[in-house]
C-alpha cells in the first residue's frame, strides 16, 4: 500500500484529478448560512478577470501578482473565469470578479458602504488589540463552501470566497481546491489576505467560519497562531435582533429577498453546493462548478448590502436611506437593537411610534417592560392599559398586563382600587383560560398567586388613608 506522501504526490501532479477518497456528504449545511434561488438574478459585473477572451488581472495592492497567475490546463476552467494561482505552498484555482462603485444590487449600490462603514464599529467583537476605525477599504468579507456540517476535521472547505473594496471597486477572489493537496496552498493565500486587513466581515463567521479555518490552518501545518484573532463583524447578530420574530427564516437567502431587495435568478442552492463538488471530484468536469462560483459570488453582495444595510441604521439612515419598518415587531425590535448600540435618541423615536398606535399588539408588553425598567412609568401605564383593554375584548387573554397594572398603582400610584380591580380581572382571565386546556400545577400557581394579591389589596383598600399624589 502506497503511503500518504506518495499518494499526496500524485494529486499534486494531477491536473484535475478526483483528490481521492469521497468526503463524507451532509444534507444539509447551516439552515442560517445557507442560501438558495430567487426569480431573478443581479446585473453582471463590467468585467471579470480571467473570463473567456479576457486577460488575466493585473496587478492589485489586494490581489496576487500577475507573475503568480497561469492559465489552467483545461479549457472548461478559462470558460469560467478561473486561473491557477500558485503559492508557496503549492497552486489553486482562482477566479477574481470586480464590480464598480455604482453597481445597485437590491435596494442598495456598492460604493454606499464608504459613506457608513465607519459607524459599524458598534458592530465590532473580538481581536487582538485595538484596531484602527473600520474604514471600506479595512474589512474583508469572507463566505465558505464547505463539504459538510460543523467545524470539526471531516470538514473541508473546498471553495474560500474573499471580498473587499478597492479604489471604491467591490473585488470579489475566489480560490477553489481540486483534491486535498491544494488546500495548503489555498489557505496561505487566505492568510495573506487577511493580514491585509483588520476587520472579518461574515454571516455566521464567529460561530461557523472562523472556528472551520482555525482548525484548518493547524491541520496543514501553519500552527495555532497562524492568523491573529480578527475583529469580528458577524451580521447573522443584528439579524436575529431585528428579525427573529417577523421573517421565516434567518438564511441570508431568505434575509436579503426580504429586507434587501434583491432576488436571485438561477441559482445554486447552497445545500447543493457539496454534492456538486463531489461530483466533480468523480467525474472531473469542471462545468457544474459555474453554478457554485455563482453562489458564492452573490452571497458575498449580499454580505456587502448587509454591511450597508446595518452601516445605515447605525449612522441615522432609517427613514432616509433605509425605510421603516412596516411590521411593529419589528419596528419594536429595531429601535431595541438601536439602544443597545448606543443610538437611544433614535431608538426613542420609534418607541413614541408604536406606543402612539391605537391598536394593542404583542409589542405593547416587551415595549413596556423596557419603559418599566428605564423609569418611563408614563409611557409604561399606557401600554399596559392597551394590552389590558385587548385582552379583555379577547376574553380568555393573557393577564400580564393586569397584574403590571395592579403593582404599579399598589406600588407607585397608592391607589389600592385601582390595583385591586385590575388584580381581579387578572382572576377572571386566568379562570377563563384554565377552562380551555388541562388544569396543571402551573395555572393552579398562578390563581394562587392572584388571589393573595386580592387578599392584601383588598386589606389595603378597606383602610382609611389618605389619597396620595400619583406620578400623573
Amino acid at each position: 500500500m502506497s503511503s500518504l506522501r506518495e499518494r499526496m504526490n500524485r494529486l499534486r501532479g494531477s491536473g484535475g484529478g478526483t483528490g481521492g477518497e469521497r468526503p463524507e456528504s451532509r444534507t444539509e449545511p447551516d439552515g442560517e448560512r445557507e442560501s438558495g434561488p430567487g426569480d431573478a438574478g443581479p446585473e453582471q459585473p463590467e468585467a471579470a478577470a480571467g473570463g473567456p477572451g479576457r486577460d488575466l488581472p493585473e496587478a492589485s495592492p489586494g490581489g496576487p501578482r500577475p507573475e503568480d497567475l497561469a492559465p489552467p490546463p483545461d479549457p472548461a476552467w478559462t470558460a469560467l473565469g478561473v486561473t491557477r494561482l500558485a503559492v508557496d505552498a503549492g497552486e489553486c484555482l482562482y477566479r477574481r470578479v470586480e464590480y464598480p462603485p455604482d453597481h445597485r444590487h437590491g435596494h442598495h449600490r456598492l460604493g454606499e458602504f464608504a459613506e457608513c462603514a465607519a459607524a459599524l464599529a458598534a458592530l465590532c467583537v473580538g481581536g487582538a488589540g485595538e484596531a484602527p476605525a473600520p474604514e471600506a477599504e479595512r474589512i474583508l468579507f469572507l463566505d465558505l463552501e464547505t463539504t459538510g456540517l460543523g467545524v470539526g476535521a471531516g470538514n473541508v472547505p473546498f471553495m474560500t470566497g474573499l471580498a473587499y473594496f478597492e479604489d471604491g471597486r467591490f473585488v470579489i477572489e475566489q480560490m477553489l481546491i481540486r483534491h486535498p493537496a491544494e488546500e495548503r496552498a489555498m489557505l496561505e493565500a487566505l492568510l495573506d489576505r487577511l493580514a491585509r486587513r483588520s476587520y472579518l466581515a461574515t454571516y455566521n463567521g464567529r460561530t461557523f467560519d472562523w472556528p472551520l479555518l482555525k482548525g484548518r490552518f493547524i491541520m496543514n501545518g501553519f500552527g495555532r497562531h497562524a492568523a491573529a484573532e480578527p475583529t469580528h463583524l458577524d451580521f447573522l447578530h443584528p439579524s436575529r435582533s431585528i428579525w427573529k420574530n417577523t421573517l421565516a427564516s434567518l438564511r441570508l437567502s431568505h434575509v436579503e429577498e426580504e429586507r434587501l431587495g434583491i432576488a436571485r435568478g438561477d441559482d445554486v442552492p447552497g445545500a447543493m453546493a457539496p454534492a456538486i463538488y463531489f461530483r466533480f471530484l468523480q467525474e472531473g468536469d469542471p462545468e457544474p462548478l459555474g453554478g457554485v462560483f455563482r453562489h458564492n459570488e452573490l452571497d458575498m453582495l449580499a454580505l456587502a448590502c448587509l454591511a450597508i444595510r446595518f452601516g445605515r441604521l447605525l449612522s441615522g439612515g432609517l427613514g432616509r436611506h433605509v425605510p421603516l419598518p412596516e411590521e411593529e415587531e419589528e419596528l419594536l425590535r429595531t429601535g431595541l437593537w438601536l439602544e443597545r448600540m448606543g443610538r437611544a435618541d433614535e431608538a426613542e423615536a420609534l418607541y413614541e411610534r408604536l406606543a402612539g398606535r391605537e391598536a394593542a399588539g404583542p409589542w405593547c408588553l416587551p415595549l413596556a417592560a423596557r419603559d418599566k425598567r428605564c423609569g418611563n412609568w408614563r409611557r409604561a401605564v399606557l401600554l399596559w392599559q392597551k394590552a389590558a383593554h385587548a385582552a379583555e375584548r379577547q376574553g380568555w387573554g393573557s393577564g400580564e398586563a393586569h397584574i403590571e397594572l395592579s403593582m404599579y398603582y399598589e406600588h407607585r400610584a397608592k391607589d389600592y382600587e385601582q390595583a385591586l380591580r385590575y388584580a381581579n380581572a387578572a382572576l377572571e382571565l386566568a379562570a377563563r383560560r384554565a377552562t380551555l386546556g388541562r388544569f396543571d400545577a402551573k395555572k393552579r400557581a398562578e390563581q394562587e398567586a392572584i388571589r393573595r394579591r386580592i387578599e392584601r389589596l383588598a386589606k389595603k383598600a378597606g383602610a382609611p388613608r389618605a389619597r396620595e399624589q400619583t406620578l400623573f
